[in-house]
């Protein structure tokens, strides 16, 4: 699927493959950033040029996505998304990392989110599209319900972020709603 020639391109962002070229010191910056993964799990992880190679790697030959985001305006990088296709399923769940804090609040992230949401969701071979966060990350959850996303269901106290207890929330969007 991640081919050199595929790209999405939405209002704001175009996206494409994720490549090893996009591996660089601001890359590994946004992982090792406590503000940019403070939501997730990555926040428990020291990455390094190596970490993220591997990573980018799990991807090959596999029907998922890694995408990088980048801004239409000057072609710079910031952010990636990701897409795990269950194909016997019909299933996509996608997660996003806008790292570069500069554009957050922008817009960017909820364009990327929605370019390749609806791309999935335009898709006969894809009936289902889910995500899921801390019940704490305000932003992803108004990102997902502005796209049209349902709240599907909740995990009570599942993580604990900076001392306290949070919820999982997942959310779903079908194909064709």
């Amino acid at each position: 699927m991640a081919e050199n020639s595929f790209f999405l391109s939405g209002d704001k962002v175009l996206l494409k493959p994720f490549s090893t070229s996009d591996i660089n010191d601001d890359y590994v910056g946004w992982l090792n950033d406590p503000n940019v993964v403070r939501f997730s799990n990555q926040r428990f992880l020291k990455h390094d040029m190596e970490s993220c190679l591997r990573y980018q790697a799990s991807f090959e030959g596999t029907d998922n996505l890694f995408m990088i985001v980048r801004r239409l305006l000057d072609d710079r990088p910031i952010g990636t998304v990701t897409a795990y296709v269950a194909r016997h399923h019909g299933t996509v769940d996608m997660g996003i990392m806008i790292g570069d804090r500069s554009v957050w609040g922008m817009g960017y992230g909820q364009d990327a989110w929605g370019t390749l949401m609806n791309w999935f969701l335009g898709r006969e071979d894809i009936r289902k599209l889910t995500a899921g966060t801390l019940a704490c990350n305000f932003g992803m959850i108004k990102l997902m319900e502005r796209s049209g996303m349902s709240l599907e269901t909740v995990r009570k106290a599942q993580e604990i972020v900076e001392g306290h207890p949070e919820d999982i929330l997942y959310y779903a969007k079908f194909h064709g709603s």
